[in-house]
């Protein structure tokens, strides 16, 4: 568990050999990554359940371009996307 120096403890994890880092904390902590180019994938189901409306993942400044690397269609309609993260200022 990380509460200070987020940011150089993420970068130093991704300096290293091992397995892929998975942050868990919600959307704040995912913002918070993605504001500092430390998100390089990101996985997302997409559940057969209709709710009429939602919350944004990310607010409209925070927007990032993806690029669908992977999906799998689960047997009972549940769909899981992967897709990398474009680094902030770069082109698409």
């Amino acid at each position: 568990m990380v509460n200070d120096g987020l940011e150089d403890r993420i970068r130093s994890l991704k300096m290293e050999e091992g397995k892929d880092i998975w942050p868990y904390g919600g959307g704040r902590l995912f913002s918070s990554l993605l504001a500092c180019n430390l998100v390089d994938t990101v996985e997302l189901a997409v559940l057969p359940i209709l709710l009429g409306g939602g919350i944004p993942f990310l607010p409209p400044a925070e927007r990032r371009h993806l690029r669908l690397t992977g999906s799998h269609v689960y047997p009972r309609g549940m769909v899981l996307l992967e897709y990398a993260v474009e680094p902030a200022g770069q082109p698409t």
